[in-house]
């Protein structure tokens, strides 16, 4: 039965299904050689999109509080 289940598994995984756990694709990464790529992915300094909004909620002009 565990054998049906884990087919089932990478069928949901092949189908980009959301419900699949980060662990299972990054079991799916390992068993493939592929779970160093997992690194860059997940690299802030790589993700411009997020540096871009995270600038953007930056203060435009920061002013000294007198006295």
């Amino acid at each position: 039965m565990k054998f049906s289940r884990s087919r089932k598994t990478l069928q949901c995984v092949e189908a980009g299904d959301h419900g699949v756990s980060i662990g299972i694709y990054t079991s799916v990464l390992h068993a493939l050689g592929l779970l160093d790529g997992l690194t860059s992915l997940a690299d802030l300094s790589n993700d411009e999109t997020g540096r871009a909004l995270a600038n953007a909620s930056l203060p435009k002009r920061v002013r000294n509080k007198r006295g």
